[in-house]
């Protein structure tokens, strides 16, 4: 049923906000297994709570569904889109999905069976790599009651995550001109892309004088029509990321002031719009090591001579080293100051809820993420053997949890 509903969003490939066949299978399949399921919560038609139980503790598992644009691919080793330039599943979360629900409904099987009380609740978090639907779920306030909080994510690497991510904030800065014919009058106009260029090259000083953790990137959205017209309006859409969400707004400040100095030099106005903001996520090294104990207990998945070859042969395309898949079990890391690059909206969650995260191996080594090569492996079996295990990892630390109220 998991591999069947898995392979059902893989081949929805819904955007952010648009997933609305993948939320129904999700949410229609949990009503089936005896879920009460809430949908269209924090006012987002495809973000749904599906839940079992009664009393504390409340523990709750985190799933996603989006797919990214331009990204179709067949279950293929080498680039075959499915639809040219349409959207695929180049983060895995088709197996995202699945693999939560299939947790909290093992949960659920094994609390009617020994008459364990409480709650297990799961999360449809719709548009994670667009504006964070777990950011607007946080906000009406879905995780408050939560005693713990688990999700997963696919990888090339299996283990319990015990590593923040990048806070981030989106920005749209906006300059508004005045249009003028750009040869017979130039002088009667003020270019609005003049006020792009300077602040660009305003953030790019910047990069001298910011810390090593902080990222800023951006691209240029508007920047006039045609040569012969003195552009009135032009835009630069930015992302500012920092390791904590107060080096994030230190930055923001700065950008600020920037977007004032390049509207003086190109006699424009300047308008900073902020779209979104991501927290970054706060590990728990303790809920880590119980997940850690059932990865190790689990061992590692094992694949055939087909997958191995499949996965070879992949790696062959993409020009990476031809290692094949490694599903060995990492043994838990340090937590390092600084994460390494992303952001994620589970973010949001970490500072509302104890959150313990797991990434697990659905595609071969050193592939690249957000590309077709995922997509390929979360259609065939190699993304399939990577969500029945994460079901089973969650669906047992999160029974630990209800079992052991010491560690909760």
């Amino acid at each position: 049923d998991l591999i069947h509903l898995s392979d059902q969003i893989w081949a929805f490939a819904e955007t952010a906000l648009k997933e609305y066949q993948s939320s129904k299978v999700l949410a229609d399949y949990a009503e089936e297994q005896g879920f009460k399921v809430e949908r269209g919560v924090a006012g987002m038609p495809t973000a749904f709570v599906a839940s079992f139980g009664t009393g504390r503790p409340i523990i709750g598992v985190l799933g996603e569904y989006d797919a990214l644009p331009g990204l179709s691919q067949q279950a293929s080793p080498d680039k075959q889109p499915l639809v040219e330039g349409a959207p695929g599943h180049g983060c895995g979360h088709n197996l995202f999905g699945a693999a939560s629900l299939g947790a909290a409904i093992a949960v659920k099987e094994w609390m009617e069976k020994t008459g364990a009380t409480g709650t297990v609740r799961f999360y449809g978090t719709p548009a994670e790599e667009s504006v964070g639907g777990k950011v607007y779920m946080a906000r009406a306030g879905l995780f408050d009651d939560l005693d713990a909080c688990l999700d997963w994510h696919p990888d090339y690497q299996t283990k319990a995550s015990t590593q923040s991510s990048q806070a981030v904030i989106d920005y749209l800065v906006n300059f508004h001109g005045k249009a003028a014919h750009a040869a017979f009058d130039p002088w009667n106009g003020r270019s609005a892309l003049d006020g792009v260029e300077s602040f660009v090259d305003g953030i790019n000083l910047l990069r001298e004088h910011v810390h090593p953790s902080v990222r800023i990137h951006y691209v240029i959205t508007k920047g006039g029509q045609v040569p012969n017209v003195v552009p009135e309006e032009a835009q630069v859409w930015i992302w500012i990321r920092d390791s904590k969400m107060l080096g994030v707004l230190a930055v923001s400040e700065r950008m600020k002031e920037i977007a004032k100095g390049a509207a003086l030099i190109a006699g424009v106005e300047s308008e900073v719009v902020l779209q979104n903001g991501i927290y970054d996520e706060i590990p728990n090294r303790r809920g880590a090591a119980v997940l850690q104990s059932n990865l190790e207990m689990l061992g590692a998945i094992e694949y055939t001579e087909e997958e191995i070859a499949f996965a070879k042969e992949l790696q062959k395309s993409t020009g990476i080293e031809e290692k094949g898949l490694d599903a060995s079990i990492t043994p838990l890391e340090p937590t390092a100051p600084d994460p390494p690059g992303g952001s994620t909206d589970v973010g949001d969650v970490s500072w509302i809820v104890p959150e313990i995260s797991l990434v697990v191996t659905t595609a071969p080594v050193a592939t690249p993420w957000h590309a077709w090569p995922v997509v390929a492996c979360g259609g065939m079996s190699i993304g399939h053997k990577g969500m029945l295990y994460a079901a089973k990892a969650l669906g047992l630390t999160m029974m630990d949890l209800f079992m052991q109220p010491e560690t909760l």
